[in-house]
């Protein structure tokens, strides 16, 4: 039962959270200059206060742009407008009875996601946020282990809600984001946020008035599949406004800019800083149709950042070469470059004007091209930079709400994921003659802790600090480069997590498997990574299925049909595209560990 703090009690609180806030936009006005070139930062307590500023500050500018109806144009939506549905769909989301509870959120990219996050963060409960990828069979264990008692999602994953509500009726209220009207399966959120909005005029100030308490459980997010191998991050709506507070200073965002939005929002890269930071900073977000839409969308909306992970990026800086050679101008594009790059040292800048078309693909304003979630060819971020749009690395985990460094946008360093930022630190453990060794990460935005892990949780926060796992070094100006990763997690091209332990647990399920290794390999193609498994099969299992007299053709044969059930209940990041069917067991360590690396476990 959800029991509010009294009402003095609550009013101190607050008064020290202001506080709080007001010391952090202090420290980063006295910051450094040389890492703080925009300090203009606003205190904020938690996202109900930042959205309630904003909306304040930016009224009547368009905090959402998306094409509600195929064909149409885009419609924006104000930051009064954005204000008034969460108010209303909080109000309504508290008659229902859901104030304090865990309530997820799952689907596309749109509108209706972000209005769902919001009115669960700023007055209602802890919003958990789920891929939109997962089986059935995944959400319901997130659904179990989350203790989710209501969901707003899409019409095409509301099927996968209700099987999961007949097993697990705890799962008391399913939202959908675009139906009409309510009925006896699920509410329409349009249908609630209407009548939230006619019982505010009513006098209801249940949501209006809301407690929201900033330092503890905000959001929890499931890092990665179904099994005890999983996490979910704990995060408070601190850590998050840490967050939103620091990173603008060292990348300037203004109201008039337009974030193009193509990540999935479940994740805390595209959360934070693709759609929290921007309506932080009175900019308007505007939402991708989906991939093959990319460039027709840009060219409409006209965006001026877009937040990207390797794979997005490299596809376009191909498909933008491809064309170049195809029109047989590698030669002119490679001469303008030069010609640029000579200008530019006497503060002269000719990109817009050599290279119109380019800036087109991007929707002819766009300023800032931002990737992170996995390691991309410093050369592509160079050739961004050198044809006028400023193209920027950034490295964070969802343990840190996500931001860990980013570069500057007046001194880059293409090589480099950035700099801290202030009132954050990082440093390197253990470093080698090299420098290189484990980086640590410390501040506010710093996770809670792992939910219902308090082993995992002390096993990677010690002392304040956040132990990545990733190993890396620090040069003499403080910008950090990752060199590699310390933990198992195979990262694909478009930033996705896939661990193999996880993938691992499902083989050994397999009967006529005894042993297997997990890992990624460069595809043949070299566009991605492939997911590998190396088995090692149960002779007598197989033996009891095949006969005495297989050939390993059959065993490999029978491996496939299990990988491939496997792989349905997972998507397609995470799917194993590849065996090895191995004669004799894996390479071990002196502990009896597989090990992970030896090129002999990497063949048959």
């Amino acid at each position: 039962m959800y029991t509010p703090m009294d009402k003095t009690e609550y009013t101190a609180l607050k008064k020290h959270d202001m506080e709080v806030a007001l010391e952090r936009v202090i420290a980063i006005e006295e910051a450094d200059k040389k890492y703080v070139h925009y300090p203009d930062s606003r205190p904020i307590m938690d996202l109900k206060h930042m959205m309630e500023s904003s909306a304040e500050k930016y009224k009547d500018h368009p905090a959402f742009m998306q094409k509600f109806v195929k064909g149409e144009p885009f419609k924006a939506i104000t930051y009064k407008e954005a204000m008034d549905d969460i108010n209303g769909l909080g109000t309504s989301l508290i008659k229902l009875g859901l104030q304090g509870k865990r309530i997820a959120v799952c689907g596309e990219n749109c509108y209706f996601w972000a209005l769902s996050y919001l009115a669960v963060t700023c007055g209602t409960g802890v919003v958990v946020p789920l891929d939109k990828e997962l089986s059935e069979k995944e959400i319901e264990q997130q659904v179990v282990d989350a203790e989710i008692e209501a969901v707003l999602c899409s019409k095409k994953l509301e099927p996968k809600f209700i099987a999961v509500r007949e097993k697990h009726p705890e799962l008391k209220v399913i939202i959908n984001f675009t139906k009409e009207n309510s009925d006896e399966i699920s509410y329409s959120q349009t249908a609630l946020v209407n009548e939230g909005k006619a019982l505010i005029e009513e006098g209801d100030r249940s949501y209006l008035d809301a407690q929201v308490l900033r330092d503890e459980l905000g959001v929890l997010l499931f890092t990665s599949g179904t099994t005890g191998i999983s996490k979910g991050v704990m995060l408070s709506q601190g850590n998050i406004v840490e967050d939103l507070m620091a990173s603008p200073t060292v990348l300037e965002v203004t109201d008039h800019d337009i974030f193009f939005s193509v990540l999935p929002l479940h994740h805390t890269y595209a959360c934070t800083c693709d759609f929290l930071m921007p309506l932080y900073k009175g900019a308007c977000i505007a939402y991708c149709q989906g991939l093959k839409y990319i460039q027709k969308d840009m060219a409409e909306v006209k965006p001026t950042f877009f937040l990207s992970v390797p794979l997005i990026l490299e596809m376009l800086y191909k498909k933008i070469w491809k064309n170049i050679r195809a029109q047989g101008k590698e030669d002119k594009i490679n001469k303008a470059l030069k010609i640029c790059r000579t200008a530019s040292k006497l503060g002269i800048h000719l990109e817009k004007k050599f290279f119109k078309d380019i800036h087109n693909v991007f929707g002819g304003r766009m300023h800032v091209l931002i990737v992170g979630g996995a390691a991309i060819n410093p050369d592509i971020l160079k050739f961004f930079r050198e044809v006028g749009i400023l193209a920027l690395q950034g490295y964070g985990l969802t343990e840190c709400a996500p931001m860990g460094a980013l570069s500057p946008d007046w001194a880059p360093k293409d090589a480099s994921v950035g700099r801290k930022f202030p009132g954050t630190d990082i440093k390197i453990d253990n470093p080698g003659p090299d420098g290189i060794g484990e980086i640590l990460l410390k501040g506010g935005n710093v996770m809670l802790g792992y939910y219902k892990n308090p082993e995992a949780t002390a096993e990677v926060i010690k002392d304040g600090w956040y132990y990545t796992g990733d190993l890396g070094y620090l040069d003499s100006e403080d910008y950090l480069f990752i060199t590699g990763r310390k933990k198992n997690v195979i990262i694909t091209k478009n930033g996705k997590n896939v661990f193999p332990e996880e993938l691992e647990y499902y083989l050994s399920n397999v009967p006529y498997v005894a042993e297997s290794m997990v890992w990624g390999d460069s595809a043949k193609d070299g566009e991605d990574i492939t997911i590998v498994a190396s088995i090692y099969p149960d002779s007598e299992e197989v033996a009891l299925k095949l006969g005495k007299d297989y050939e390993k053709a059959d065993v490999e044969k029978l491996l496939w049909e299990e990988v491939d059930k496997i792989n349905a209940e997972n998507p397609f990041f995470k799917k194993i595209k590849r065996i090895i069917v191995r004669d004799k067991e894996l390479d071990k360590n002196y502990s009896n560990k597989v090990k992970r690396y030896s090129e002999e476990n990497r063949r048959g």
